[in-house]
């Protein structure tokens, strides 16, 4: 029997064997309903065909914003939804079940650019961007990592100085999400005159801002990271986020970010997941479906204990949050656990679904790809394991060791003192 690609019926309500539904509110359930829906009447349709062209749906932004998934957790005042972060992360997971590349461009326009500003700016910039981001009218991008640094960001070369009542950067940025197509950028650059790492907006209307999409990419495909090069862009001063005070700023963000990525796991992993029991189901062989056989059903079932596992995690973890209680390091172990746990997933729904499993019209093939790119971003899952191993160990393994015959400290206590906080 020959199985169309398009096995799964639209409308269905999420994979749910353990019947995590009653741990949510009547307010989260129909948050996770109404993208559900959205995406997949207007995401699904037409996802693998842009992943393939490697081209971005510019199309469904507007839509996208309708849905106010964007900066979803966000206070109402500045034109977001104001959800729990439950419910934040359930659509987050509708979003990614529908297209990883739209899920990648909602944790750089919503849980990275829209959360620096939040966490970040002045009352005024949150009221300059915050609204039209929510609703994808204007885009942004997070510009941390550079050409030669990336896990470790405290390297960073690009530079801010202070000029004609405002600051002049200098730099470049690589693997940036959105950057060839927003219109603010969040950077972050190292003072002259305190040697500190501080954010400012650079709109990309400015003529020393220059950003070219990296071609070639086997993950993400229909989402774009560019590399960005900014040759003296004069930005005014109450273009820096006066909360941004050193490195340590990035964590608060980071931390939203991350648990927004974590979800994101879950979600393809219930695509795959979803695909390969209605293809188990359908496709037959030697007189019976595939699902009949003990092989296929351990797959199966090895799919979905493990989205199980990670759904009552992805739970615990946003009413954690919700309650301001999860700190860095746990949210380190959720992306790292989700993202595993999908990549498996993924690889058994391939595996079931036999040689249809490579062709994107199934979109297996498609999600395995993709996944690739969230193990590797918003921290690789090497230094995410090792955040957790220093938060049960107290020792931190990926600074470099210190000298075995270090030189006598310098300077009076003061100076000894700023120099180890930096």
């Amino acid at each position: 029997m020959t199985v169309t690609p398009d096995v799964r019926q639209r409308g269905t309500p999420q994979v749910d064997f353990i019947n995590v539904n009653r741990l949510l509110s009547d307010e989260e359930r129909e948050t996770r309903d109404k993208v559900r829906a959205f995406v997949d009447e207007k995401v699904v349709p037409t996802a693998a065909e842009y992943w393939d062209k490697a081209q971005f749906p510019f199309d469904l932004l507007l839509e996208l914003g309708a849905t106010r998934i964007m900066g979803g957790s966000f206070e109402k005042e500045y034109g977001c939804a104001g959800w729990s972060d439950v419910a934040y992360g359930l659509a987050i997971a509708e979003l990614a079940r529908g297209s990883g590349s739209l899920a990648t461009f909602l944790h750089v326009q919503s849980g990275l650019a829209m959360a620096a500003i939040h966490a970040l700016g002045s009352e005024e910039q949150k009221q300059q961007w915050l609204p039209p981001m929510a609703k994808c009218e204007k885009v942004g991008c997070f510009g941390l990592t550079e050409p030669d640094a990336g896990s470790d960001p405290g390297s960073m070369a690009t530079t801010a100085v202070v000029s004609d009542g405002g600051y002049v950067i200098n730099g470049e940025k690589r693997w940036i999400g959105n950057g060839s197509m927003c219109d603010v950028a969040v950077i972050w650059a190292r003072t002259e005159d305190d040697n500190r790492i501080g954010c400012f907006l650079v709109e990309s209307d400015n003529p020393g801002y220059h950003a070219e999409v990296l071609p070639r990419k086997g993950s993400q495909r229909a989402v774009w990271q560019s590399h960005i090069a900014m040759e003296d862009c004069h930005i005014p001063e109450d273009a820096r986020l006066p909360e941004a005070k050193g490195l340590g700023s990035t964590l608060s963000v980071l931390t939203h970010s991350r648990y927004g990525v974590a979800w994101d796991g879950l979600g393809q992993a219930l695509d795959c997941y979803e695909t390969a029991l209605a293809y188990a189901k359908e496709r037959e062989q030697f007189g019976q479906p595939i699902a009949s056989f003990q092989l296929v059903q351990q797959k199966l079932v090895e799919m979905i204990n493990e989205i199980s596992l990670a759904q009552l995690l992805s739970i615990h973890m946003g009413r954690l949050k919700d309650s301001d209680d999860l700190d860095p390091a746990t949210v380190s172990m959720f992306k790292m656990n989700n993202v595993a746990k999908a990549r498996k997933v993924a690889a058994l729904a391939r595996d079931v679904l036999g040689g249809n499993g490579i062709l994107l019209d199934y979109r297996v093939m498609e999600h395995m790809a993709d996944l690739e790119g969230v193990y590797t971003y918003e921290g690789t899952n090497d230094v995410n394991t090792l955040i957790v191993g220093q938060a049960i160990t107290g020792i931190k393994a990926f600074a470099p060791a210190p000298p075995e015959n270090p030189e006598p400290e310098k300077g009076g206590k003061a100076e000894r003192a700023e120099e180890k906080a930096e």
